[in-house]
């Protein structure tokens, strides 16, 4: 446990945050930057921080998205999503923002695509690469172009992710199967179950 940990049982999420600050500064993404960030959040869940109880409410509808902090530059916000057994996303993309996710608790599936091509317009063909099953502590990151996937939890437990987005994602395209290899594409506004910072 973090020495601090007893005072404010949250300072290693704080310190990881204020961390993010050094790390990111304001220059353009680059993949030596988002690989930092990616081995920072590595480190944090290495230690099983505790998180505020808002983040953790798992919603019987669907996933929630709980934001944890946002940087009022609006560089980067931090947000945990909570899934409840056999909640998903559609296949989607971020919107050309980077992204770093890691597993805080349970296992979820991350199914990665390929955007191979646009067929018309709305259309697209992608291709289904790999099934990646990450259990607590595994991490990964979205640089674009490589920004399609989709997250599943179809285990018998809650689960629960931290994501780090380079910038205010607010709208995703999602991609519908509807054909062989075919997706139609509509664009998905994107909202917080809890928007107040819980940090």
């Amino acid at each position: 446990m973090h020495p601090s940990a007893k005072l404010d049982p949250y300072a290693p999420v704080r310190a990881f945050v204020r961390g993010l600050d050094e790390v990111i500064g304001h220059q353009d993404a680059t993949p030596t930057m988002v690989l930092a960030v990616k081995a920072r959040l590595s480190a944090l869940l290495k230690q099983r921080p505790a998180l505020p109880d808002q983040v953790r409410m798992v919603r019987s509808e669907g996933y929630a998205r709980h934001l944890l902090y946002g940087d009022p530059q609006g560089r980067y916000e931090v947000v945990v999503m909570a899934w409840g057994p056999g909640q998903h996303t559609p296949v989607h993309d971020h919107s050309g923002i980077w992204c770093v996710e890691g597993v805080f608790e349970g296992v979820v599936d991350v199914t990665r695509y390929d955007l191979e091509e646009m067929i018309g317009e709305g259309v697209a063909r992608m291709r289904r690469t790999e099934v990646i099953h990450a259990g607590r502590g595994e991490c990964g990151a979205l640089i674009p172009p490589v920004e399609y996937h989709r997250i599943s939890n179809p285990y018998d437990r809650p689960a629960y992710t931290l994501h780090v987005y380079g910038g205010r994602m607010r709208t995703c395209r999602v991609f519908r199967e509807s054909g062989e290899d075919t997706y139609e594409i509509v664009v998905k506004d994107l909202a917080f179950t809890s928007s107040q910072a819980a940090l």
